[in-house]
Formats: structure tokens, sequence, C-alpha cells
């Protein structure tokens, strides 16, 4: 368990945006012999395959050693993408001697977590070098910018009813008597510590983040504290438990981006990218949808643990406890794509790994959240279900789940990788 949340834990703190997730998996599976696939490239027997899209969604296969129509394909997904600030287009703001940076909300993010927090800012550039238009990571992993709170004395209301205006109140501060500066231009020195020179930055995609790492605490380690925990817990997991699997299966691990804003994209869960390695590995239509008939899509998404200060906002016999097993996740109006067949396959799993289960169901009175899983089953025509580890402060600034259940969730999706049986028909 040890070596699994130290190894997650790394992982969180160069995964500073869906860019750096994607390089740093991309690198794990390069080191594990997996090969980048060619769209025009013959998927082989025994081979492992990654393809990342637009370097924030990546997708990695191991093809088993026989046939795979008779097993099916093991399939899993998570979302490589968080609730964040996004630095707007033409972000400078200058007031009473202060230089700011203007930002959007990106996703639905839990928005009072981000005051009086130590802030830096990473993303990707596109720049221009003597001629020819070039892309870069960039990450200034220093504090640089902080959302001070308006005091108390001058609200005197704050802990009973302050409500947050996202054009006005978020606006993070990054200096002060700063004359003629441009984020263009601090991005350019940047690129220069980075010996990456450039003649012109044209873009960005930039989002602030916390510079506080990840933590275990609780009197016995049972909590890991972190920004991101949703989603990328269930893609490093994801992608460790396939390129620790057997290789006796046919496994799919894909991370998409853009789930928080709906996975409409072309490396969204909507996009072609899975349709489009599916097809690859059987390119007969007939073929391929009988192959799905025997497959099963996991979607990875982390669900709401019972907050012991909260405990109404649940129903009273489905409130997942952490550090007590992953959680199927069921909604009778397919928000989650869950099914009897899809929940009852992943609890013989979990029997088969001596892991324990949860289930989760939101209160009838209350909306319900959403997935890549009921997307993809719909895109693809595969039967699905949706699981995920019991976490607090969704959508926070920083999360919390517990140690107990990454060691689960990694335990039973490896073993789901390596023993895949086909679905039962019908």
């Amino acid at each position: 368990m040890v070596a699994v949340t130290e190894g997650l834990m790394d992982f969180l703190k160069r995964a500073v945006t869906p860019f750096h997730a994607v390089e740093v998996l991309k690198a794990q599976l390069q080191t594990a012999g997996f090969q980048a696939l060619d769209y025009s490239q013959p998927v082989l027997p025994g081979g492992k395959y990654y393809r990342v899209g637009n370097g924030s969604t990546i997708m990695a296969l191991v093809v088993g050693p026989e046939g795979w129509q008779a097993r099916g394909i093991a399939l899993a997904g998570a979302h490589t993408d968080s609730p964040t600030l996004m630095v707007k287009p033409k972000p400078e703001k200058n007031s009473q001697g202060y230089a700011q940076l203007g930002v959007e909300v990106y996703g639905g993010a839990l928005l009072n977590p981000w005051f009086d927090r130590d802030l830096s800012l990473a993303g990707r550039v596109s720049y221009q070098r003597q001629g020819s238009v070039g892309s870069a990571l960039v990450d200034f992993k220093r504090a640089i910018a902080i959302i001070p709170s308006l005091a108390i004395h001058l609200d005197r209301e704050a802990n009973r009813s302050r409500s947050i205006n996202p054009q006005t109140d978020i606006v993070p501060l990054v200096g002060q008597n700063m004359s003629d500066w441009s984020i263009r231009g601090l991005l350019q020195s940047e690129l220069a510590e980075q010996a990456v020179e450039v003649d012109q930055v044209l873009d960005y995609e930039l989002c602030f983040y916390d510079t506080q790492g990840p933590s275990v605490l609780g009197w016995q380690g049972e909590f890991l504290a972190s920004a991101r925990l949703d989603n990328l817990l269930s893609c490093y997991l994801g992608m460790r438990a396939l390129i620790e699997s057997s290789g006796d299966c046919t496994a799919v691990m894909v991370c998409n981006d853009h789930e928080e804003v709906g996975s409409v994209s072309a490396v969204g869960a909507s996009g072609p990218m899975l349709a489009q390695l599916l097809a690859q590995i059987e390119p007969d239509r007939a073929a391929l949808n009988e192959l799905l008939q025997r497959s099963i899509m996991i979607s990875c998404d982390n669900a709401h643990g019972i907050h012991p200060n909260f405990a109404d906002r649940h129903d009273d016999n489905h409130g997942p406890l952490l550090n007590h097993g992953p959680v199927i996740k069921l909604n009778s109006n397919q928000r989650y794509a869950t099914n009897s067949i899809t929940s009852g396959y992943f609890k013989d799993l979990a029997q088969r790994c001596e892991v324990p289960v949860q289930s989760f169901v939101v209160r009838s009175d209350m909306a319900c959240g959403s997935t890549i899983g009921p997307i993809t089953a719909g895109e693809i025509g595969v039967q699905t279900l949706d699981i995920g580890v019991p976490t607090f402060a969704m959508h926070s600034i920083r999360e919390l789940a517990g140690t107990k259940d990454i060691e689960s969730l990694a335990t039973v999706l490896q073993y789901y990788f390596s023993h895949h049986q086909a679905l039962p028909q019908g």
C-alpha cells in the first residue's frame, strides 16, 4: 500500500495540468515497453501500445496473445482534467498599483478554498521561433500568486452569507508596481529559463494550482489529501494496473480530457478517439459489434463519501465510508451507467480480490452528477459501470481520500486487466 500511495503522490506533484499528467503517464508507459500507435499500424497479439490526443488525453492498450473475440476487451476509463482557474486571453489587470491576472472558472469548482493559497501557474504555450510554430509545457513551480480574502472586519456577514462573484472576487494577485508587463512576456522569460528561446508567444492554455503537495495524514495515516484527486487518482491507478497486468487479456485504459465540462471535444469521451482505437483492433464492423458484447467498460471516477458533519446530505442506506472499499455508483436515470449485470460483474471481481465494495445512490431530492460512463456506453455500445474511491471535498482545491481505498482500487483493476472473461449474453 505504501508503494502505491507514494507513487500516486509523486504523480500528483508532477501532474499539475492535464498536459503534464499525460506527459508523466506517457513516460511511464514508454519505460514499460509500450509503443506509440500510428493510425495505419496493425495491432498485433502481444503488443503494447499507447496513443495521445491533444497532449491532454492518453489511451493505452495491451493485446492478449490469443484472439480477443472469445474473451472480449477489458476497458477502463478516467479523466485527466479537474476544476480550476484558467487564465483569460487578455488577462492583465492593474488595480491600486497591484498586478493581477483575470481568470475563467473551468468546471464546477468549489471556489471558497482558493482564497489565501500559495498558487503557481502551469500549462501549454504556443510560440513562434525562426518562422516556425511550436509548443512547450511550462510550470512555474514556485508560488507566484495568491487570492487574498477580504478581512472579516470589512464583511461582518462573511461566515454566514458570503457569496463569490467569479468575475470580480477571485482575481489572483501576482505583483505590485509592475510597469509594462504582460503574461506573454512572463511566459517568454519562463521558457528561456527552460532553455526554450522563442521569438514570440502566440497563445497559451494556463491554469493556476496550489503549490502545497500531497500529504498522508490521520493518526494512522488513513487519509491522503491532495489537489486533483478527482480524477488523477483513477488515471494513475488505472495505468499502473494496466502496466502491471499479466498480458493474458486484451485491455484498454483511456484517460480523457474535458470530463468536467461535458466531454464534448475531439479528445473527450464524446469524441472519436476510443472508437477509432477499437476499430483498429477489430476493423470488421460486425465483428467489432460482437466483440463489444463480450466486453465491459469500468468508468473510474471519485464517489462522494459520507461527510461526518453533513451526513444528512446522503441517502440513509447509501453513505460510503472512506477506507471501506471502492463504491459502485448507481442512478436509475442513467447519470451513471451501472446496471445489475455490470454491478454483479464488479462485485465478483472484488470478492476474488478480497476487496470490500460499497454503493452510492444520490438522495431522491438532490440532482445527480455524471461521468464518462454513460457517454462512453452511448458512443461505443459497451456495457458499463461506474465506480470510484470515496472522497471528501470533491472539486475543492484540496480533496481527501482513504489510503486503504487506493490499494483496493489498484488491486481490483490489476486483477480485472489480467483475468477478464466475456460478459454473459442475453
